[in-house]
């Protein structure tokens, strides 16, 4: 062979390894981006971890942010602004009835676990029903809006008529002051209007068991027959809140002819209330010293609704 035969042999064997050691890196590269190594998806791993620990207390936040007197009062606020808005486009009294969750099972002791019981905003507007006991001041829930819960442990009651330690130390004075209505007008005041809120069938106390003529279907407001009372047989538990047909301090007060009272009755509505803590209340509520204990201190810290806007004034 000649040399420069042999030279040229030389130079295509040498290009030949040159052209394998290039390729070969891009072969491994290739075989990379097929999948993640063991140490990239640990650092993967680590970093979801890292992030979803810092998310953590931003929601915890959030939630405590909804939890506080200033997320209650946003949703006061908006629930009324809501009812204003009702009031001026039908043209009827409509309102925001604040009312605890009836939890009690026994019918003869309907505010049974009252105190931890949530309270709700409940929509109300003023109808004229045909009853044997109607009234000019009767409302009831407003048709296709559910009731908002109050975020716990928190809860709203009126002051206006609590003095002393006597006057909240009884179960039903609990659900008197915890039980409250504002009301606005068509025109979109506030005013200070008779509410007495029943179910929609305007009935009087009814009972849904057999044979009863006194039936509502309510499952908004209701009796305490119809709420308290275990599913059994035919009969099946209706509403949430008790309506106003229990307190007799008026006479002859729409048909009620014993004593029962559970705070429940004809008042007018209301236009300012207290934001009070729960678990704080119960200590001195026990102790019967509600009002020196601790709701005297919060008689200060109104909040009041404007007659013209209806959004809420602190009086602090």
């Amino acid at each position: 062979m000649g040399i420069r035969p042999a030279l040229q042999n030389f130079d295509r064997v040498a290009a030949t390894r040159q052209l394998n050691e290039r390729s070969e890196p891009m072969s491994l590269q290739a075989r990379k981006t097929t999948g993640l190594t063991l140490v990239e998806m640990t650092l993967v791993i680590a970093t979801i971890a890292i992030m979803a620990g810092l998310a953590v207390p931003a929601m915890r936040a959030l939630v405590r942010s909804f939890q506080s007197e200033g997320g209650a009062i946003s949703m006061i606020n908006a629930a009324l602004n809501s009812a204003r808005t009702m009031a001026v486009s039908r043209q009827r009294y409509v309102g925001i009835r604040f009312q605890k969750l009836c939890t009690s099972t026994d019918p003869a002791d309907p505010l049974k676990g009252l105190m931890d019981a949530p309270q709700y905003m409940i929509f109300i507007e003023h109808v004229q029903t045909t009853s044997t006991f109607d009234l000019e001041d009767g409302f009831q829930a407003v048709e296709g809006l559910e009731p908002v819960k109050l975020p716990s442990p928190m809860g709203v009651m009126e002051l206006n008529w609590i003095a002393k330690d006597a006057d909240i130390d009884e179960p039903f004075e609990l659900s008197d002051a915890t039980t409250f209505s504002i009301v606005f007008s068509p025109a979109g005041k506030l005013v200070t209007h008779d509410v007495r809120v029943r179910n929609r069938d305007g009935v009087y106390r009814p009972d849904n068991t057999a044979g009863s003529n006194k039936e509502s279907r309510d499952d908004v407001f209701n009796s305490a027959a119809n709420i308290c009372k275990p599913k059994v047989g035919t009969f099946v538990p209706r509403g949430m809140f008790l309506q106003d047909d229990y307190f007799p301090r008026k006479n002859g007060s729409a048909g009620q002819t014993d004593g029962l009272n559970y705070g429940l009755g004809e008042e007018p509505g209301c236009t300012s209330f207290v934001i009070y803590q729960t678990p704080q209340l119960r200590v001195v509520y026990d102790k019967k010293i509600a009002w020196t204990g601790y709701l005297s201190g919060l008689a200060t810290k109104a909040f009041y609704v404007s007659p013209y806007t209806g959004n809420l004034i602190s009086a602090k």
